[in-house]
């Protein structure tokens, strides 16, 4: 009997390991699987007057609209300097441990970086405003480096690059889109092209692809253009696609700017997007080589903000739709809008320990809302007073404590009591 108990909690010790190992592995954008739902437990469930206390803050790190990407010992942030864009590291604590300049910016229309860093098992995976795709060690040093939208005659749209790529097992995945490939995939040790997927013959979007398993699967989702698609993530393969402007009912030259990375969960993908695109739920086939719609709105229309799925609730915020500029919740299963209500204007939304989190675009205010069914129920506010530009860059939370970029500015709040 004791013999069989020290197995079992050896197991179970093993497991935990492995378990706290692979959580470690990945950090990247709007947390684990891009969901937007950050797991902790324990946060503040209400500010103090005027937010939660600020632990301390970073600046001088170049001017950005991307996310701080926080691992167990780093802090990874991308800045954009003259026509350059640089990847800063700091400590836990703020302090800064190197800099790389690690491609060129995008210096037109908003010049701010946009990529968010992809952290995997001590490597740093990047893309710049004009297309470089790179490697960054853990020692700062640039491992390698290739122009993927030049490699595959591409270019970018009117408001640059704005794609974190994604990493599954040895390959790093990016979206040229143009004439010659959809999706690439990258070997992460060299930079060799493993696979390119089919090309779709349509412009690159802003979208952060999605990494899902399902039916044996691993396939990316994104959308681009006209469509909405997944291929294989072992090797390109295109499983399935979707007319998207087709489904919308599209007349004329509908504003094709995707930027929203969909939401998945148990077999089912939700696809949403700015300047009045319809909101679709896909449910995939059994063996995921096909979709068929669930359902549609057509009045839920985040910009660039993002969406979270809590619970059976999905949560974001309206672009042009009626009324447009508010916070909106949904019903995951029957795609009913619960309501529509005012706070400020759009921006970006995550959720921690069952909370969301809201960040305004305009005048920069952090809400902290429990999730209803019946209204958007904000708790606690304050407002982000320091940088400059739009507040675009979407919260993080970990270890908790709030992360908010704001222009060249970095600011960290502890939100757990």
């Amino acid at each position: 009997m004791r013999q069989n108990h020290f197995k079992l909690l050896f197991v179970l010790i093993i497991f935990g390991l492995n378990g706290n190992t692979a959580r470690c592995q990945l950090s990247e954008w709007r947390g684990p699987d891009r969901s937007g739902l950050y797991n902790e437990k324990g946060l503040l469930k209400k500010w103090p007057d005027g937010g939660p206390a600020l632990l301390w803050e970073a600046n001088r790190m170049g001017d950005g609209y991307s996310s701080p990407t926080v691992t167990d010992d780093a802090i990874y942030v991308t800045g954009r300097r003259d026509s350059s864009d640089v990847l800063t590291a700091l400590t836990l604590q703020g302090k800064k441990k190197w800099e790389v300049v690690y491609g060129k910016a995008w210096i037109a229309n908003h010049t701010g970086s946009r990529c968010t860093p992809t952290y995997y098992k001590g490597k740093i995976f990047l893309i710049s405003g004009e297309g470089d795709l790179v490697c960054v060690g853990p020692d700062g040093k640039i491992k390698w480096s290739k122009n993927h939208y030049r490699m595959f005659d591409s270019r970018p749209i009117q408001f640059g690059i704005s794609e974190s790529p994604v990493v599954v097992d040895n390959k790093v995945i990016a979206s040229p889109g143009g004439k010659k490939a959809s999706l690439v995939a990258f070997n992460i040790e060299n930079g060799n092209v493993v696979w390119q997927a089919e090309p779709l013959n349509e412009e690159p979007q802003y979208v952060n692809p999605l990494l899902i398993e399902y039916a044996g699967k691993k396939m990316i989702v994104t959308v681009m253009g006209s469509h909405i698609f997944a291929v294989n993530a072992m090797d390109g393969k295109m499983l399935w696609k979707v007319n998207y402007a087709e489904a919308n009912g599209a007349k004329g030259n509908i504003r094709k700017n995707h930027a929203v990375t969909p939401v998945y969960r148990d077999g089912e993908i939700l696809v949403a997007n700015g300047y009045g695109w319809v909101a679709l739920k896909l449910r995939l086939s059994s063996d995921g080589t096909g979709v068929e719609k669930v359902w549609e709105n057509r009045n839920f229309d985040p910009q660039h903000g993002g969406m979270v799925l809590l619970n059976n609730r999905v949560y974001g915020a309206n672009h042009q739709s009626n009324p447009a500029d508010t916070w909106i919740c949904l019903d995951w299963n029957t795609g009913k809008t619960l309501w529509t209500q005012k706070w400020y204007v759009r921006g970006s939304v995550i959720s921690a320990d069952n909370m969301l989190v809201l960040f305004e675009e305009r005048t920069g205010h952090v809400g902290l809302a429990i999730p209803e069914q019946n209204k958007l129920n904000i708790i606690s506010e304050f407002q982000v007073t320091k940088g400059d530009g739009p507040f675009w860059a979407h919260p993080v939370i970990k270890d908790g404590k709030l992360y908010i970029r704001h222009g060249d500015v970095l600011m960290v709040y502890k939100v757990r009591s």
